[in-house]
């Protein structure tokens, strides 16, 4: 073996032989390209340098803007019904939190809210009882057990309740449902009737303009917002902890069960806040539906009555007046301020869960 076949073998790797001289050259690789902040002084130990472009600080700007903005807008809109309704609740006669009589009569205003409150609250949580269950059923069966070929266009559907406008919900509720769902009311009455929750109330069952059809169909508007939410979080369920419990012998339903809900319970549970929010404001829907009275809310699923965006629906036309404007206005801060508190509920249950976010 001669001495040149040695050195040639036992030459570096970042050694590279040369033209035909022989001669070897250098050819170590390329630094790679980073993004990374770069310390541009000696010390290792000084912080690393950002490099910021004009941009970045643009982009940044308008982000922060944004989001300034957003809040601008919810305090502007608070300042401007308290500001509206401070003189007529100066003016009020009566309880404005705990009266259930309403008289927006400009010279004699004695309006309170707590019927209207309750018609709300009552209304909006029925429907959501009967929505969540549902959407839940919905949102599983796209995700974890309709064919892929039948899910996307089945979804399609669910999501197109959401594009139909609530005149024709309204509509449909007053005209159709009703008079379909007069039956089930009598029977409801006649058996149970001796529950409080289904004695006969102010509205006529044979009519059927009840809360008991209000909330119906607003539990139909709100099952595309929370499929769709609860739906995309499901469908994001780690696949390795659902191949994970499918080799330990899991069933279909005990994968759903021990893996799919404890991952999207939180957003399941902030879709059907969200929805809570969306019947809280309803306003033409229920006032086609609802038959208005002069009765006190008797805590039946057969009364009628007015919700709170109702009520001021119903009376646009005494908006002339700027006191008796101020009593409506009153009421709709109230509702502006439940949609807060109601979002906060929601933060404070998807807090205690965040383990599964």
């Amino acid at each position: 073996m001669s001495d040149s076949d040695s050195v040639g073998r036992s030459a570096a790797p970042g050694l590279a032989r040369g033209p035909r001289n022989g001669a070897a050259t250098d050819t170590a690789p390329e630094a790679p390209i980073s993004s990374t902040p770069q310390r541009t002084g000696g010390d290792p130990t000084a912080p690393a340098k950002v490099v910021t472009r004009p941009g970045d600080k643009i982009f940044k700007a308008l982000t922060v803007g944004s989001g300034g903005f957003v809040v601008v807008m919810i305090a502007l809109i608070g300042i401007f019904l308290l500001i509206q309704a401070i003189p007529s609740l100066a003016d009020n006669q009566a309880s404005f939190l705990f009266s259930r009589d309403w008289n927006a009569e400009p010279g004699a205003l004695a309006f309170g809210v707590l019927d209207l409150l309750l018609v709300t609250i009552f209304s909006s949580v029925f429907a959501l009882i009967i929505a969540m269950p549902i959407s839940l059923g919905i949102a599983l069966f796209l995700t974890q057990y309709a064919p892929r070929r039948l899910a996307k266009p089945f979804a399609y559907l669910v999501d197109l309740l959401a594009a139909v406008p609530s005149i024709i919900y309204g509509l449909w509720g007053a005209y159709v449902l009703a008079p379909a769902l007069s039956p089930i009311s009598e029977w409801l009455n006649d058996t149970l009737g001796w529950i409080p929750l289904f004695a006969k109330g102010s509205s006529d069952l044979a009519i059927g303009q009840t809360i008991f059809t209000a909330g119906i169909v607003l539990a139909v508007m709100l099952l595309p917002i929370i499929t769709a939410i609860s739906r995309e979080v499901f469908d994001r369920t780690p696949p390795m902890q659902i191949e994970g419990a499918l080799a330990l012998g899991a069933t279909k339903w005990e994968v759903v069960r021990t893996t799919v809900l404890p991952f999207g319970r939180a957003g399941y549970i902030s879709a059907s806040m969200l929805g809570l929010g969306r019947a809280l404001g309803e306003t033409i829907a229920v006032m086609i539906i609802l038959s208005s009275t002069t009765s006190h809310f008797g805590w039946t699923l057969f009364d009628g009555g007015d919700t709170i965006a109702s009520k001021i629906a119903r009376a646009a036309q005494e908006f002339n007046d700027p006191r008796g404007a101020g009593a409506y206005i009153a009421a709709g801060l109230v509702l502006f301020v439940l949609t807060f508190i109601v979002n906060a509920f929601a933060r404070s249950i998807i807090a205690g869960h965040k383990e599964y976010e």
